[in-house]
Order: structure tokens, then C-alpha cells, then sequence
């Protein structure tokens, strides 16, 4: 049975370099998707890609 999920989201204000920021902002026009949407993929990829200390789980 298809069951309707939602996301919880909340907002953070975050400070980034400029330079970061036009460089991001690039990429998700070059790919037709938010800025923000393009910076939670990073986080993701990023913290799902880290090396973890051998007692750390992810």
C-alpha cells in the first residue's frame, strides 16, 4: 500500500565563504535544483563517505 511519507525539516542559518557559495550556486543551476537542495546532497555524500573510527557507527 502506497503510505504518503514526510520529511521533517528545520531551518539553520550557516556561514559560508563567497567564493563556496558562487561555486554552489553554479552547480545547482547547471543542474536545475535548489542551492539548498544541492548543499543537503553534499552534506550526505559527505558524511556518507567520511572514515569513521573503527568504534564510531554510522
Amino acid at each position: 500500500m502506497f503510505t504518503v511519507k514526510k520529511t521533517q525539516n528545520s531551518n539553520k542559518t550557516i556561514r559560508m565563504p563567497d567564493a563556496l557559495i558562487e561555486r554552489l550556486q553554479k552547480i545547482a543551476d547547471a543542474n536545475d535544483i535548489s542551492f539548498n537542495q544541492l548543499v543537503v546532497q553534499c552534506c550526505e555524500y559527505a558524511l556518507d563517505h567520511q572514515k569513521a573510527p573503527a568504534d564510531q557507527e554510522k
